[in-house]
């Protein structure tokens, strides 16, 4: 950090220019991204329901259809009488958008009484599109115009029609969070810092890392699918992280500036601290978000790499165009400030304030802990009755037309519904016989919630097919019970395999269930060994893990009480059901990071104090007391830009706001200032073990270099 510190120091304007500019064209090729979003990807491509609905794909085309028209006629009309004008419109679909011809009360004699309503007032048309989910969705929109016929209320369902409404409320989402963030955000920086300038830095830092971060995406999406919610992600923490660097940076130089140093020796002794820190937390956050990767949904995945190009383009930002930018201003860094030294008093209330506080702690340090430990496992508490589900319908707004039509149609369509569909095959390989057949139909019907079994087609050589007709929607927990009690049959001497939406989702569900501990292992592996190599302790790294997962314990115990079990849902405008499994995934990276994020800024003063020769209690007061407030401020800053998530009417998006806004404010409050200082307070001489004994030779070396340039 050093060498780069004084690298940018010989080269500022440079650096600011080249970095500045080759964002801004970043930014442009990122800024077709939502061109390229999907909405799907939340299944497993390995498991047993996807090899299922492609072996009866191969052979039957596809059962589930990807837009479902719902036309009602006008009064005193009849379905037979607008069928001319319905049908004029579906026959101007090109073909080669469709994967095979369109299903409708019009042209499907034997199926009218399914596709119609017993008044004669609404009937619907069954839609299948070619290519894969991105391809489908690409072409809804053409679809979309000519289903749509003048003088006919036509309502539009089915997976694109979904998918085409959550992104679209997601850019506007992403539009409308980023244009109420930063103004506020530069409000509070504005009184942190007491004045204008030093308060715009952070703030065009995390516009350039958002624009940054974008363009990371669209490169992604050239070779891997991008799902929608990954944009939101990315851009929001890239602005919320690189806001908070720009904070411990910023403000560790006004610091050393006070102290009395040059604006270059300032500098480089920020780069050596704050800078050094900087780089450790954005590795730590890079291998929390990494843990998603340990799964095989797309989904999940580009979330972790949206997450991931967010991370390092704050970091990227935060250590290139800031020191560069700060390196031009030198001590006019205080400009236009409402008073000379507001900083450095609002530095000095901080510190009295936290000073009280942590000699509190540290007079009882065991009472603190335990009190602590306690509150935090009472607040995990609800996790035992968690469940997990995924997104659907009725994670949009309850105004939203297509959900709307879902839940119509899942009342009045039942064979709107794909239901389930089993493959049956006999031990050796083959179609099982007629009897066989018969005898699993009758198991199937015996089931709750099974409302009739039927032949998909002919039977091929190797297996039977056959659909199961359920009363409840498709991937509704009530659909998830269902395939579960059909797994559980008895087993009849065949091979069962199920498939259709609601196996695959169920399969989804089942495989993040089952990775989520290895993704777990992963991140606090990760954790241990960074920290190890940053601080040279065994026993810091340890407490960081352990405090991690107690911050992710109360957050979840929360989450589970209001979007599970309802607590409050109303206040938030959500639905309660399941909690979505690719959302609980992102929330479990992004609060186990942000949890030892914090955790890096305060053990470093520690470690910096420790160096320099204080004991333990010395250590965790100058710890506490110097990051006390830019934790405090930082936390305040990530909170008021993903509490925008919380305004998002995808309730997924409040999810993440929720649970972001939960974590953050345990971990800064109750973990991170009354439990850290206790338990390093209790643990004294240990924490320091193996090799935090002397001072950091590279920060000896610069106090005792007069110029950037012999350092």
């Amino acid at each position: 950090m050093i060498t780069w510190a004084s690298f940018v120091l010989r080269h500022r304007l440079a650096v600011l220019l080249t970095v500045v500019g080759a964002t801004i064209l970043a930014g442009a090729y990122g800024a077709t991204v939502m061109d390229r979003l999907g909405a799907g990807g939340y299944s497993d491509p390995g498991s047993e329901a996807v090899a299922t609905a492609k072996l009866i794909e191969d052979h039957y085309g596809r059962q589930t259809p990807d837009v479902v028209a719902l036309y009602t006629a006008p009064e005193g009309r009849s379905l037979d009488d607008i069928g001319p004008q319905v049908q004029e419109r579906l026959a101007e679909i090109d073909p080669a958008l469709l994967a095979k011809p369109i299903v409708s009360y019009w042209n499907s004699p034997t199926a009218r009484s399914e596709l119609s309503t017993q008044d004669g007032r609404q009937a619907l048309a069954l839609v299948y599109l070619e290519g894969d989910e991105n391809q489908r969705l690409g072409s809804f929109g053409d679809v979309e115009e000519k289903l749509t016929v003048p003088g006919i209320t036509t309502e539009m369902s089915g997976f694109s029609a979904l998918a085409d409404d959550i992104n679209s409320q997601s850019e506007k989402d992403l539009v409308f969070a980023e244009s109420l963030s930063l103004p506020v955000t530069l409000i509070v920086l504005v009184l942190v810092f007491g004045g204008v300038v030093a308060a715009s830095l952070p703030v065009s830092v995390g516009v350039l890392a958002v624009l940054g971060s974008l363009a990371s995406l669209r490169f992604i999406s050239e070779s891997f699918d991008v799902n929608v919610f990954a944009v939101n992600v990315a851009s929001l923490l890239a602005l919320g992280l690189a806001i908070d660097y720009g904070l411990f940076v910023v403000s560790r130089f006004r610091e050393e500036i006070t102290a009395g140093r040059s604006a270059d020796d300032a500098l480089l002794r920020t780069m050596a601290t704050a800078g050094r820190t900087i780089g450790f937390s954005a590795l730590l956050l890079v291998c929390a978000f990494a843990g998603t990767l340990v799964f095989p949904q797309p989904m999940l995945r580009s979330l972790g790499f949206g997450a991931m190009s967010a991370v390092a383009m704050a970091a990227l930002m935060s250590l290139t165009v800031l020191p560069a930018a700060l390196a031009l201003l030198g001590t006019r860094i205080g400009k236009w400030s409402w008073r000379a030294d507001a900083f450095e008093r609002g530095e000095a209330r901080a510190r009295r304030f936290w000073g009280r506080t942590t000699a509190a702690v540290l007079r009882r340090p065991g009472i603190v802990a335990a009190s602590i430990v306690s509150i935090l496992f009472l607040l995990a508490t609800p996790i035992a009755g968690m469940t997990l589900g995924d997104v659907d319908h009725t994670d949009l707004p309850a105004d939203s037309p297509a959900r709307a039509t879902a839940e119509r149609l899942a009342n009045e369509f039942p064979s709107a519904n794909s239901g389930v569909l089993v493959v049956l095959k006999d031990e050796d390989g083959t179609a099982p016989d007629n009897d066989s057949v018969s005898a699993a139909v009758r198991e199937l019907k015996s089931v709750d919630d099974v409302t009739g079994v039927a032949s998909l087609g002919a039977a091929t050589d190797e297996f039977v097919a056959l659909r199961v007709s359920l009363s409840t929607p498709d991937r509704s927990p009530e659909a998830m019970n269902a395939v579960d009690r059909i797994r559980a049959l008895d087993d009849l001497g065949m091979d069962w395999q199920l498939g259709g939406t609601t196996a695959v989702t169920a399969d989804g569900v089942d495989t993040t269930i089952r990775l989520i501990p290895l993704m777990l292992a992963v991140m606090a592996v990760a954790t241990f060994v960074l920290m190890y190599v940053a601080f040279g302790s065994i026993v810091l790294p340890i407490k960081a893990v352990a405090m991690a997962f107690l911050s992710l314990g109360a957050t979840f115990g929360i989450l589970t009480l209001v979007f599970d079990e309802g607590l409050l849902a109303s206040t938030f405008g959500i639905t309660p059901g399941p909690l979505p499994a690719g959302m609980v995934v992102l929330v479990i990276a992004v609060v186990f990071g942000l949890s030892t994020d914090y955790e890096v800024f305060l053990i470093s003063r520690m470690v910096e104090a420790r160096a320099d020769g204080a004991d333990t209690a010395e250590a965790v007061m100058t710890g506490a007391t110097r990051t006390g407030r830019v934790v405090t401020a930082a936390a305040t800053l990530l909170i008021l830009v993903t509490g925008a998530f919380t305004l998002s009417e995808l309730t997924p998006m409040r999810f993440i706001g929720i649970g972001m806004i939960t974590a953050l404010l345990i971990d800064a409050t109750l973990v991170r200032m009354l439990l850290v200082p206790a338990l390093v307070k209790l643990m004294g001489p240990a924490n320091w073990w193996p090799r935090i004994q002397q001072r950091d030779q590279a920060v000896v070396k610069l106090e005792r270099s007069p110029t950037p340039l012999e350092v």
